[in-house]
C-alpha cells in the first residue's frame, strides 16, 4: 500500500467511517474547560497505583540511610528537647499544669506528620515528571500517596509519645477516643495545603524555597511551645483560622486532659481544614490538565 493510501485511511474522518461501521462509538479526548468535576472515583479506580506510591514513598524515603525509620523518632524527640530547654527552662513558659516535655511531645508529633507531608507533597508532581509525562492516571494520587506514606512515621512518633508519657506518670484520658478523629483534621489540613503548593509548584517553581520558610512561620503560629490557653475569648476562637491550633490542641486535650475549651476554636478549624480541602482540590483539577507539558 501507498503512503498516500495509508494517510488517506488514517484521517480522522476515515477513523470515524470505520467505526461507524462496526458500531463502535467514536471517543474524543480534548482538555477540560473552565472549573470541571473533582471526578474522585478515578481515583477509587486507581486504588492500587495509590498504594504502589505511597510503598514507594516510605521505601525511598529510608533507602541507603544508617538510621531508617529512627528518623521518624528522631525529628519530634529532640525538638522536644530543644524546645524543653529554652522555652521550658529559660522562658519558664506555662504548660497547663502537665510536664513542659510531654506538652510540647504531644504537639510535635501531629505537627511534624503535618510538616513532613506538607514538605513531601509540595515537591511530588515535580518529582514525579517522567511519570506524569508518559501515561495517564489521576494526578491527585501523586500529592495524596505523599501525604499518606507520614502516617507510617506518625505511628512509630506516636509510640514514644506514649512511651514518655509513661514515663511521666500520665495517664491518657478518656478522649482518647477522639485521636482518629484528630488525625483526620491533621491529615485533611496537609491535604489542603499540599494540593495547592503542589499544583503551583508545577507553575512556580519558586513555591519549593518558600515551602520551608512557610513551614517555619506556621510552627511558631501554632501554639506548639505555648499553650492557646495565653489568649482570651473571642481571640481564641478566632486563632482557630490555623487549622493546625485544633489538631495541636486537640491532641493534647484527648491524651494528657488539659481544660482548654476546644468548642468553637476547633469548629473554627475544622471547617477552615474542610475548606482548604475543597477549593485545593478544584483549583488541581483546573490546573491538572497543563502538567504533563509544563513538569
Amino acid at each position: 500500500m501507498k503512503i498516500e493510501e495509508q494517510i488517506q485511511l488514517n484521517t480522522p474522518s476515515a477513523v470515524l467511517e470505520r467505526a461507524k461501521e462496526k458500531q463502535f462509538p467514536p471517543i474524543r479526548i480534548e482538555p477540560s474547560k473552565g472549573w470541571i468535576s473533582l471526578k474522585l472515583d478515578e481515583v477509587w479506580t486507581y486504588r492500587e497505583l495509590l498504594y504502589f506510591l505511597i510503598w514507594r514513598d516510605v521505601k525511598v524515603r529510608y533507602k541507603q540511610t544508617v538510621l531508617g525509620i529512627a528518623w521518624a523518632i528522631i525529628q519530634p524527640l529532640f525538638t522536644m528537647m530543644i524546645f524543653s530547654l529554652f522555652f521550658g527552662g529559660l522562658a519558664k513558659m506555662p504548660s497547663d499544669g502537665v510536664p513542659y516535655p510531654i506538652f510540647t511531645l504531644a504537639a510535635l508529633v501531629p505537627w511534624t506528620f503535618f510538616a513532613n507531608g506538607l514538605t513531601q507533597a509540595s515537591n511530588s508532581l515535580v518529582g514525579s515528571a517522567n511519570l506524569i509525562k508518559k501515561v495517564y492516571f489521576p494526578r491527585l494520587t501523586v500529592p495524596l500517596a505523599s501525604v499518606f506514606s507520614g502516617i507510617v512515621d506518625f505511628v512509630f512518633a506516636f509510640v514514644i509519645l506514649l512511651a514518655m508519657m509513661l514515663y511521666y506518670g500520665v495517664v491518657p484520658t478518656v478522649n482518647l477516643i477522639w485521636l482518629p478523629a484528630l488525625l483526620l483534621l491533621a491529615l485533611t489540613t496537609a491535604l489542603g495545603v499540599s494540593l495547592w503548593l503542589s499544583a503551583m509548584n508545577v507553575q512556580f517553581r519558586d513555591v519549593r524555597y518558600a515551602v520551608p520558610f512557610l513551614t517555619q512561620l506556621w510552627l511558631f503560629a501554632t501554639p506548639i511551645a505555648y499553650p492557646s490557653s495565653l489568649l482570651s475569648e473571642p481571640w481564641r476562637t478566632v486563632y482557630g483560622i490555623n487549622p493546625m491550633v485544633g489538631v495541636v490542641e486537640g491532641f493534647r486535650w484527648a491524651l494528657l486532659g488539659t481544660e482548654t475549651a476546644l468548642g468553637p476554636m476547633m469548629g473554627v478549624s475544622a471547617v477552615t481544614a474542610v475548606a482548604l480541602l475543597v477549593s485545593g482540590t478544584y483549583y488541581f483539577r483546573r490546573l491538572e490538565k497543563t502538567f504533563a507539558d509544563v513538569v
